[in-house]
């Protein structure tokens, strides 16, 4: 089995010789361990230094895309350098190298498709209290939404095995994690989690200059995922809050009426106005609930579709998108022959029928 641990990394020169050093050359379970980077547009000596701490293959981005972006760009490049197992860490060496052992266990044990490594938050100490709720608050309205138990759902520090690795698509340019893991539940991917290390912060986070920035991107990124998959219960509250509010107007205006109905209609009109204004917009919003509710479909039929294109993908061989061999190398990635439920015969067929 093939093992390849993936970094997506910017400008990481500094952090990338600390990150590299932990990470083993061997892990149980595995005949095999490489490690890629995903260059995100790097203008530093990302590469050069990867390269020179023995890095197997690089993805080479153009210009600096997002995180979510890369990691899918090494998603699959790993998939089509052969990889059985993926393990995704992140470049600023905030988890622990040797705990990959750890995350994969599960999926060598044959219990679990995905991995999460839980980083324990509430034990994190360069945390701030707001963070660490909003980490918690986050995980929790991922659970409802994606049916797992994960703790830490914001945590980059997981592990695929093959085939939940064929069924992940990020769409988000921000982030990933949030995203990938709903996905997971929704497409019944067996999902596990397991305690890791964290190591001191190294550097301010790229991704939030401030605790502040941290706390409404990621409140922002957690209602839109949570709207996407859950829209009826995300709409339909709205829809009920505001249908109530016109309800309680129009049964105050009713008893009005009947205990003064020659001055109700004249002193009272507004009640009428305002309670016809939050009748529409409930209407409007349960509405939007049922088309999201179909676009969730279409959604789901999408990422069947997406999930098939990359098995032919395989099949016939296509080369990983901005690939190269560290080093300088040949740029043709190794394949395996034939890997297990891929069938020659049909690759060849395929490739006569394209």
């Amino acid at each position: 089995m093939k093992l390849i641990i993936q970094i997506p990394c910017f400008n990481e020169e500094q952090q990338l010789p600390a990150t590299l050093a932990a990470l083993p050359r061997e892990v149980p379970g595995f005949d095999t361990v490489e490690w890629l980077i995903v260059d995100d547009g790097s203008t530093d000596a990302t590469i050069p230094v990867a390269e020179a701490h023995g890095v197997t293959h690089i993805v080479r981005l153009t210009n600096n895309k997002g995180l979510a972006t890369a990691f899918q760009a090494g998603l699959d490049a790993c998939l089509k350098l052969g990889a059985d197992v993926i393990v995704n860490t992140d470049a600023d060496n905030q988890y622990e190298g040797a705990d990959i052992a750890k995350l994969a266990a599960p999926i060598v044990a044959g219990t679990a498709d995905m991995v999460v490594g839980d980083r324990q938050v509430r034990t994190i100490t360069h945390f701030s209290a707001r963070k660490k709720l909003l980490q918690r608050l986050g995980s929790w309205v991922v659970r409802q939404a994606s049916g797992t138990d994960v703790p830490d759902a914001t945590s980059g520090f997981r592990a695929y095995n093959r085939e939940a690795a064929l069924q992940t698509q990020a769409v988000s340019r921000f982030t990933y994690t949030l995203e990938t893991l709903i996905q997971a539940g929704k497409l019944q991917v067996d999902v596990e989690h397991v305690p890791i290390r964290t190591n001191p912060r190294t550097r301010a986070s790229r991704l939030f200059p401030s605790t502040a920035a941290y706390v409404r991107r990621n409140a922002l990124s957690i209602f839109r995922v949570y709207s996407q998959y859950q829209p009826l219960k995300v709409f339909w509250a709205g829809a009920a809050v505001l249908g109530a509010g016109a309800l309680a107007i129009f049964i105050r205006f009713l008893i009005i009426f009947a205990e003064h109905p020659s001055t109700a209609a004249r002193g009272h009109i507004q009640s009428l106005i305002a309670g016809g204004v939050l009748f529409n917009a409930a209407m409007l919003l349960g509405a939007l609930g049922v088309i999201g509710d179909l676009l969730d479909a279409q959604r789901t039929l999408s990422q069947r579709t997406f999930e098939r294109v990359r098995r032919i993908e395989l099949r016939l061989g296509v080369e990983p998108s901005h690939y190269q061999r560290a080093g300088g190398g040949d740029n043709q990635p190794e394949h395996d022959a034939d890997r297990p439920g891929e069938d020659t015969e049909e690759r060849q067929a395929i490739s006569a029928h394209p």
